[in-house]
This record gives C-alpha cells, structure tokens and sequence, in this order.
C-alpha cells in the first residue's frame, strides 16, 4: 500500500495550528490543512503491513491501507466511497477522534505514525468541496418504520444505515437542533457546526424526518413512540456527571461542564438560551478532572478572557513517553498535551480536593496531595483561588429519570442499558440501545460504530436479513 519505500524516504508531517494569539481571538477552527502533495506524500508512507494493526486501532473497521494507496495514487473519489463503506461521517473523526489507529500504527513503534487521521480528514473535505457528498435515499421502501431516540454520532448512524435500505426512520431530539455532543459539547474551534449542519441535510434528503424539542420521556411519551414504531433504538448518551461531594459544593460559581460548554456554543451559533450565563472572562478558572471534556473547558475559558486557568487531576502525572514493548499497538497511557492545553493552564496532577470555601461564592479551594491510594499525604495542603470551578470529571451513565424508568428497560451493573454488541437488543424485545447509553461514555468513533451495528441488527429483525454491514 503506497508507495514501498515511502516509510524510509519521508518524513511524517502533520496539519500544523494557527499562532495561539490568532486563534484566542475567536471560536472557529483553527487547524490548518497540509497541502494536496504534502498529503499524498503522507500517505505513500503507509506501509505494506502483512498485518495491518491501524485496523485493531480502529473501532468503525476503517480500511486505512487501502485508501492511504488511493490517495498516493490521486483518486480521491474512490478514496471517499471506501471511506464512506466503513464511516458515516469522516469529517467528525477527522477532527475530534484522537486517532487509536495511529496508536496501532507500525510506525508508531518509532513514534512515526502515518498521519491518518489528517489523510482522512483531507478526503472528506475534499469530497464536500466537489460535491461528492449526495443524499442516497433507498430505491424502495420497506414499509417499516423506526424511532430513534437521540441525536448525537451513535443516532445518527443508525438513522442513515437504517433510511438507506428503505426504512421510515424518525429521529427524536431533546434540544432545538441535532447532533448531540457533537454540536453541544465539543467546541466550534474544535468543529464548526456547519459539518453537523450538512450531515442533517444530507440525512433528511434521504427521508428521515427530524423532530426537535422533543425530549422523549418528559414532554413525548416514550410509551405512544414504542407503540407506533417497529422498531425503537436508544441512542441518548450517558449525560449523568460524576460530581464532588465535598464541604462547599452549594457554593455559587461551581458548575458542571456540560453546564458551561454547551451556552458557548449556543451562543457562537446564536440558539436563544434562557439561563443564567456561566462565564470566565477576568476570572481565576479551576477545572477538576483531566481528559478531553477538561480541555475543552480550558480552551473556552481561555478565549472569555479567563484571568487564569488551572486544571486539577486525581491521577498521577502519566509518563512523557511510553514503554511501547509493553503498550504497543494498545492505547498507551502517557501524557497528553492538547492545543487547549498550550493555550495557558496550568495542570495539577495527583491532586485532592477536599473542600470549597468561600461567603456564597467559591473563592477558594482546598486541596492536598493524594498518594498511591487516592488518599490525601499529610502535610501536602495547598489552596487555590477559584471564582469560577468546572466539573468535568466525566458521566456515570444515562439520566434515568424519565425515558429509562417509565420504560422499564434493564441496566446493567454500571446504570447503562443493557444489550449486548451483538444484537443490541433491550429486555424489551423492538426496543435496541446504542453508543453511550449502552456502553457508557467513550468516543464518537465507538458511537458511530455501535450505531451502524444497531442499525444492522434492528434491520435484520426487521426483515428476516440485512444487507447492512456490521
């Protein structure tokens, strides 16, 4: 695949990012693409891998290889229709995957990886720019008709699989507008929402019908849609966040993440939004917790014109590099270092926070140094100034309330509903879960994933079969 000595005659390069100074000032993407040569170069380093490890990396079964070579060899349109075999929306992963198969790439075992996700995003957007990208409605109805609770990459997949072969498919949205925590939680600088935007057109020109503000269980009966429906997928996301129990937590100032993030984006894209604004413009930011949702908090809080930002993580700082004799081609703990990041935040591993104070409002925090056990040492007590404090350390599983209890469907051990990968089927038998409600926070790719598999199960219950890949 590519070119045979392309490995040993080029070096990796990858899409670079606007100057920090240029980027603060707005909320758009800030990602700048390589040229067409450059990106084709990169893709001839795609070697001929007697086993290709990118596809164990890949959760959508990706076919890496194959359209690495059509790049190299310019032919960007079979590129995007092998692309779009395995992957309804490249121009998600494209940005926001962090790219497992790069992980899992052989070249990583020199941490020389080939730029997939770059080479993916740069079909996509080629794609769009020439109009490749149709509506491919079904020849033929089915005469079956399925709901689809949830809007987000897992529902949306299902959705699209699931029209394509002739089904009446009604997506049911909670918000004003789709896509989830694609247009709600990830920050426009991270992705425009014009690419969601594009995907929903697509989507209704192939006959999925949209329905917004319908918020399945509080003001849509969830009982008439299992009734008028053949079949029904939950597709809702795990949307409970973990929180902090500590002395000071009623103090005014601390929010979850998915509180802060969500008015950022409402307010770039000018949805109306009857809240109290949650803003961090001239204030000491702490965020608690460390993974993505934490650095997202950390880039918008950098663009309102927070005064500082601090970032707070129970677990010990992971190692620069990894032991890739040990990792490799796994998901490697090591330290991550995201743009967000190099925006200005300072990062507190191994930290406890023990109480809030403060007179109505956050001030301070109390913190101390936790050890091996999470438990905090003696004598490592510090403070930290604080007027604005963001939870982000992740969900525990889908809000129960409403939808899950009046339906009745069986959880599992961890609060997620219970199906399995391989017929994705509820304890009630038309009723399927899919994505985060099913399998509980992970990645959009998994989404994407489980929604195509859901999609192919509901469609083999359906009809007897399915044509629809897994």
């Amino acid at each position: 695949m590519g070119k045979i000595t392309g490995f040993l005659e080029i070096e990796r390069d990858d899409r670079d990012y606007a100057p920090v100074a240029d980027r603060l000032k707005h909320y758009k993407e800030f990602v700048v693409p390589l040229p067409e040569k450059e990106t084709r170069d990169q893709a001839a380093r795609c070697m001929d891998c007697g086993i290709p490890y990118c596809h164990q990396g890949c959760p959508v079964n990706n076919q890496i290889p194959d359209w690495n070579d059509l790049v190299y060899r310019n032919d960007w349109e079979a590129a995007i229709r092998n692309l779009h075999s395995t992957n309804n929306f490249p121009e998600f992963t494209g940005r926001i995957c962090p790219a497992p198969c790069e992980a899992s790439c052989v070249l990583n075992l020199i941490d020389e990886p080939v730029t997939i996700k770059t080479i993916e995003c740069a079909i996509i957007d080629r794609a769009w720019a020439n109009g490749w990208v149709k509506p491919e409605p079904a020849a033929h109805k089915t005469g079956k008709k399925v709901a689809v609770i949830g809007s987000g990459p897992a529902g949306m997949a299902a959705a699209q699989q699931l029209a394509r072969v002739g089904h009446e498919v009604h997506l049911f949205e909670k918000f004003a507008k789709a896509g989830g925590l694609l247009r709600y939680g990830i920050p426009d600088f991270k992705m425009e929402k014009h690419h969601v935007d594009r995907r929903v057109e697509q989507m209704q020109a192939e006959g999925i019908v949209f329905h917004y503000n319908a918020n399945v269980g509080v003001n849509t009966d969830i009982h008439d849609i299992v009734k008028k429906h053949d079949a029904v997928i939950l597709t809702g996301g795990a949307e409970k966040p973990r929180d902090l129990p500590i002395p000071g937590r009623d103090l005014a100032g601390i929010h979850f993440a998915m509180d802060f993030l969500p008015q950022q984006n409402r307010r770039v894209s000018g949805e109306a939004q009857n809240v109290e604004p949650i803003l961090a413009g001239g204030k000491h930011v702490v965020v608690i917790g460390g993974g993505d949702t934490g650095s997202d908090c950390i880039g918008t809080s950098a663009r309102q014109g927070a005064k500082s930002i601090t970032q707070l993580e129970i677990m010990p700082m992971p190692p620069e590099k990894e032991n890739k004799d040990l990792t490799w081609p796994d998901w490697p703990l090591k330290l991550r270092t995201s743009s967000s990041h190099e925006e200005g935040a300072g990062r507190e591993f191994a930290v406890l926070t023990q109480k809030f104070a403060g007179n109505g409002k956050v001030e301070k925090l109390h913190c101390a140094r936790a050890d091996a056990n999470f438990k905090p040492i003696s004598g490592s007590e510090f403070e930290l100034d604080a007027d604005l404090v963001l939870l982000a350390m992740g969900f525990v599983s889908p809000v129960h309330e409403g939808m899950i209890q009046k339906l009745g469907v069986s959880l599992d051990k961890r609060g997620n509903v219970e199906a399995n990968t391989l017929k994705y089927q509820t304890s009630i038998p038309k009723v399927f879960a899919a994505g985060d409600m099913r399998r509980g926070q992970s990645l959009v790719v998994w989404a994407i994933r489980e929604g195509r598999q859901a999609a192919h199960s509901v469609d083999e219950f359906l009809m007897g079969s399915s044509v629809l890949p897994r």
